[in-house]
């Protein structure tokens, strides 16, 4: 779990401390790059019962995860932040099931899908669109307020959509090429292209 800060009580941004230096393995180290793995470590943190945070692209690739990897673990007391082996296949899955809704969504000709949320005995899959065509992938524990993890993966999604520009996309497929990390494999159709309003969504839990 990372240091807050004592004044501020808030878990330390990327340009708090210092500006070289980054993660080992190939991952990604631009401002870009640490501002987006931040506000991944910061839903996990932040979010009452989320278990694993990933940000896949439109081709399915892993992006940023913050889970570490199966065969590294993170050190005790530290969170992985770059793609790993559990990171990927977390991206499978939601790249499967934004195939799979995206589908159903031309079927019934219901636009595109915003939002998917999969409810299960030992844990919660919400998967979310990013504006830019990327996506947002959550696991949860099966207690958790449903309503106030969606609040604040719409929150992520606003700022992300913000933060992911082609050349940090291009930055961080490269990182997870370099890695071995591809995740899923292949295209997920023109699902999630409208960014989600956290207005329009009920029961924020603040």
């Amino acid at each position: 779990m990372p240091v807050r800060d004592k004044g501020t009580g808030r878990a330390p941004r990327p340009d708090d401390g210092p500006r070289h230096g980054g993660a080992p393995g190939g991952t990604a180290h631009s401002a870009a790059a640490r501002n987006l793995r931040w506000l991944l470590g910061n839903l996990v943190e932040e979010v009452p019962g989320v278990r694993s945070v990933a940000v896949i692209s439109s081709d399915g690739l892993l992006l940023c995860s913050s889970e570490a990897d199966g065969d590294d673990p993170a050190a005790p007391g530290e969170r992985a932040t770059g793609p790993g082996k559990a990171g990927g296949d977390l991206a499978t899955v939601v790249s499967g099931l934004a195939s799979l809704t995206d589908g159903a969504a031309r079927l019934m000709s219901a636009g595109t899908v915003k939002q998917t949320v999969v409810a299960m005995d030992n844990g919660c899959l919400f998967v979310m669109a990013i504006s830019d065509g990327s996506l947002l992938g959550v696991h949860a524990s099966p207690e958790c307020d449903m309503s106030v993890v969606a609040y604040h993966m719409a929150l992520f999604v606003g700022r992300a959509g913000h933060v992911l520009t082609p050349e940090l996309r291009s930055e961080l497929s490269r990182s997870g090429r370099t890695d071995g990390t591809s995740g899923a494999h292949g295209a997920y159709g023109t699902a999630g292209n409208d960014q989600a309003d956290p207005n329009d969504l009920r029961g924020s839990g603040r």
